[in-house]
């Protein structure tokens, strides 16, 4: 997967296809903050997209509280820039929070 940093449009028209997501410009992250009904849903969330990490060999910021989790995406091998690869991984957060 390509490891080049995009540009902040390219970024923006991308995330236009994607609920949720948002561009933290002042730290160049893809952000988004998901909300479940409990604890154990969330919980079982994150076991969800650790198997969708791993598979693309990223891993993202996560922090929980209780049914609160916010994720934020950049690459670091691209220098802690937003590549391909960090919408690819908001692509199947997508995913995953449609399938329920």
């Amino acid at each position: 997967m390509n490891s080049e940093p995009l540009s902040n449009d390219q970024v923006e028209k991308a995330l236009l296809l994607m609920s949720g997501w948002e561009l933290d410009e002042e730290d160049n992250k893809l952000r988004c903050e998901l909300e479940f009904p409990d604890f154990r849903a969330a919980m079982a969330f994150l076991t969800r997209f650790a198997f969708e990490c791993e598979d693309l060999d990223h891993h993202a910021e996560i922090f929980n509280v209780y049914s609160t989790i916010r994720l934020a995406l950049t690459t670091h091998d691209a220098g802690d820039k937003i590549t391909e690869k960090d919408l690819q991984l908001a692509r199947r957060v997508c995913e995953l929070i449609s399938a329920g």
